[in-house]
């Protein structure tokens, strides 16, 4: 019967420990030791945001060639990429009616000067009259001024080089009908460069002569506002733009560029790098307020000389903790130094 009794003192003692256990506080962070830390000041400074615009770059020079009269091409002399220097032949058509004019026109007035000059003579001898002399020259300045057309129309069937440059495209072939306004020939000029970018309204008003950020592939380097529309386009409402390149930039035609164009003016919160640690999958940052670190999730954005950026989460003139320690817990008192 004393068995029994021991076994039931037994069970009724653990159940009293157990629950005195559980009545029992938890240590809280503020129950914790006072840690000492370096703090730092929540800064807000003024930015200038930019958007980035594509562009491509383009020749300052660069045309397309197109015949004035009609003919049958009887001679190309460039093929595609040849470099050529102004005022070289590249394309020759063959307009027989043109030289048939010339023909006429050179004779016409031949014949005119001859008639001319016979009149002339009889005049001092009294044998003619002034109208008839006035007449005739008259007409020596009609036929003229008509092979002086007619040499202008046959001189268009010799297409030439309007600057030094590079074919970059070939549309013609010997024997193919030239007519006018049809493109021959796409020639780009081997000097200057621009890039030409559609920016959105919101954000064209520039000056000329700005200087604007352009980055290309790797590179980077600055170019100059050399022109902007003044009107926008209504289907895509951008604003064209042509920024000059400088002279030693290593670019090539049609290559992708991206403007960096300013955006007005804002501002961004920064502290210093070190001060921001990562909890678990997300980022922190302990702020000092009444003696005591609070724990603030953020999400950090750009770092510029060991100072990041902090979009959210903050507020100016507030202090975090730099570098804090691991064993650093929210609400556990802290003795700032910086």
């Amino acid at each position: 019967m004393k068995r029994p009794l021991t076994c039931l003192f037994g069970t009724v003692a653990v159940f009293t420990i157990t629950a005195c256990s559980r009545h029992e506080p938890a240590p809280t962070a503020a129950d914790l030791p006072t840690v000492i830390v370096q703090t730092a000041p929540v800064r807000q400074l003024e930015t200038k945001p930019v958007v980035e615009v594509p562009g491509t770059v383009r020749p300052v020079d660069r045309a397309t060639l197109s015949p004035r009269v009609m003919g049958t091409v009887t001679r190309v002399d460039v093929v595609l990429g040849q470099a050529v220097v102004a005022g070289d032949l590249l394309v020759e058509i063959t307009a027989n009616e043109i030289s048939a004019q010339v023909t006429q026109a050179e004779a016409a007035l031949a014949q005119t000067e001859r008639d001319l000059a016979r009149e002339t003579s009889l005049l001092a001898q009294g044998a003619s009259t002034t109208e008839t002399v006035h007449n005739l020259e008259d007409r020596q300045r009609q036929l003229a001024a008509a092979l002086g057309e007619a040499r202008t129309f046959l001189n268009y069937t010799r297409v030439t080089a309007p600057f030094d440059g590079v074919i970059t495209s070939k549309l013609v072939n010997v024997g193919d009908l030239a007519t006018p306004g049809q493109p021959l020939l796409h020639i780009e000029g081997r000097g200057a460069y621009q890039v030409e970018a559609e920016l959105p309204e919101s954000l064209a008003q520039l000056a000329p002569g700005a200087p604007l950020v352009i980055r290309l592939d790797t590179n980077e380097l600055t170019g100059r506002l050399a022109e902007l529309s003044a009107a926008a386009d209504a289907a895509s409402r951008t604003v064209l733009a042509k920024i000059d390149l400088p002279a030693d930039a290593t670019v090539r035609s049609g290559q992708y560029a991206r403007v960096a164009v300013p955006a007005g003016t804002g501002s961004v919160l920064s502290i210093p790098a070190e001060a921001v640690s990562p909890f678990g999958q997300m980022q922190r940052v302990f702020v000092v307020a009444d003696g005591h670190a609070t724990l603030r999730l953020v999400r950090p954005g750009a770092t510029v000389d060991g100072a990041v950026e902090i979009p959210a989460g903050l507020n100016p003139g507030e202090t975090v903790v730099v570098s804090p320690p691991a064993a650093l817990r929210d609400g556990q008192p802290v003795e700032s130094r910086r």
